[in-house]
């Protein structure tokens, strides 16, 4: 007996890469209105990309079921 595959829901990438474009816009806006809160903003974004990087490479690595 094989052990059970655990699937990936197709949009999670999408939604990780969903979540880092608004993470840097709202760095963006942190920074032009001069506040240092944009720190976690930036850092937000970075999780997130790299999760999004994740997701889709162990997708695609996958076959893409």
């Amino acid at each position: 007996m094989s052990a059970p595959t655990r699937r990936i829901p197709q949009g999670l990438a999408l939604y990780a890469t969903v979540i880092c474009v608004l993470a840097v816009a709202a760095a963006v806006v942190s920074f032009a209105n001069g506040s240092w809160l944009g720190i976690v903003w930036v850092l937000l974004a970075g999780l997130t990309s790299n999760m999004a990087w994740y997701y889709h490479r162990r997708r695609t690595a996958r076959g893409a079921e």
